[in-house]
């Protein structure tokens, strides 16, 4: 199985040469690594686009690009999670590990359409740099362990589903961060000052 704390990806996927020979390049690292590439599952690759546009950008972009940072552990990830109308299983792989439970290291599949949300909220919000990230995937036993430090963590959080994130971006206020989630109506947007992140999911339609 792949050594992925050897293995640091820092792609930067410009155009679709680029891309191709990226995606041709990790397929190689990967060889023998199947049981990891089998935790998102088929339904993943293809998992319909269920995306929202507003009436200035009507037709969906053809190819989707994130960037992300986990700042517990310091890995960096940048490349094309979305290509002509399909998810692409390698590189949703790639961010299961890189959302992982840093405390107990499971890896999870997380939600696409929470890939989306961060992606339309990046666009909206009109800035490049990465999400960083605060926490994503946690493990019911990592949860509860929070659950004992803090009763604003919800029992059956969605972070334990792969549906949640806590987030911040270096140079824009969480208050504005906030308000463009809140504007987007996706799911649920969370707002914590204090602790300078802002939690979103893509559970029901809720703010608090």
């Amino acid at each position: 199985m792949i050594n992925y704390s050897e293995y640091k990806l820092k792609k930067t996927l410009i155009d679709t040469h680029h891309l191709v020979a990226s995606r041709r390049h990790f397929l190689r690292q990967i060889a023998g690594g199947a049981a990891l590439l089998a935790l998102g599952g088929p339904e993943m690759a293809s998992a319909a686009v269920r995306h929202l546009y507003s009436p200035t950008r009507p037709h969906p972009p053809t190819h989707k690009i994130i960037a992300l940072e986990n700042i517990n552990t310091g890995d960096k990830l940048k490349l094309a999670y979305f290509e002509q109308g399909r998810y692409v299983k390698e590189a949703l792989q790639e961010i299961n590990y890189l959302f992982r439970d840093f405390h107990s290291g499971d890896v999870h599949p997380i939600d696409p359409t929470l890939l989306d949300q961060l992606y339309d909220l990046k666009q909206n919000l009109g800035v490049t740099r990465p999400v960083h990230i605060i926490s994503g995937y946690r493990s019911p036993f990592t949860n509860a362990q929070l659950r004992k430090q803090s009763h604003k963590v919800a029992r059956h959080s969605l972070h334990m589903e792969g549906r949640a994130i806590d987030i911040r971006i270096e140079g824009v206020s969480t208050k504005h961060i906030r308000n463009a989630a809140i504007a987007m109506q996706r799911g649920g947007v969370g707002y914590y000052p204090r602790s300078n992140f802002v939690h979103l999911d893509t559970g029901k339609i809720r703010v608090w």
